[in-house]
């Protein structure tokens, strides 16, 4: 009998934690939850142009879009993707969920044009991005050599 009454409370209990482990899982799942990552611009060769590049990373169930960018200091921020060597300016840039999008060198990028000033290595520059979903997201970006590469650190 007491065997029996084991048995039972531990599937009670298994059922219990199984439930419990779907409603967990199931929290925040409805919507994207953004971060960004891996930021910098190099410092610009052009007196009124520089380009940046960061990850935005979406550890939600819920997809959403990047749909504008600006800075402190640029007149202007666009958003370009490059494919086979031409680039074409984007209005917007989807962010899947579970997924990532990826700016960088040879690939998406941004353009800040209009340069109000001349970011320094060293510096940062203010980036805000909009979302179609989620709120803003403001990010310091360093400014790096004009050489910097990621991968090599140089």
């Amino acid at each position: 009998m007491r065997r029996r009454a084991a048995v039972l409370a531990a599937g009670a209990l298994a059922g219990a934690l199984a439930l419990t482990g779907c409603s967990e899982s199931g929290t925040g799942t409805d919507k994207a939850e953004l971060s960004v990552g891996s930021s910098y611009m190099p410092q610009p060769v052009s007196a009124d142009m520089a380009a940046g590049f960061l990850t935005i990373t979406n550890k939600g169930g819920a997809g959403d879009e990047l749909t504008s960018v600006t800075s402190d200091v640029a007149g202007e921020v666009t958003m370009h993707s490059t494919v086979g060597g031409a680039m074409t300016e984007k209005s917007s840039f989807a962010i899947p969920a579970h997924g990532r999008l990826v700016f960088k060198s040879g690939g998406n990028h941004l353009m800040f044009e209009e340069l109000k000033r001349a970011p320094k290595q060293g510096q940062t520059v203010t980036v805000k991005l909009t979302f179609d979903k989620s709120g803003p997201l403001t990010v310091e970006m360093p400014v790096k050599s004009a050489t910097y590469n990621p991968s090599t650190g140089h």
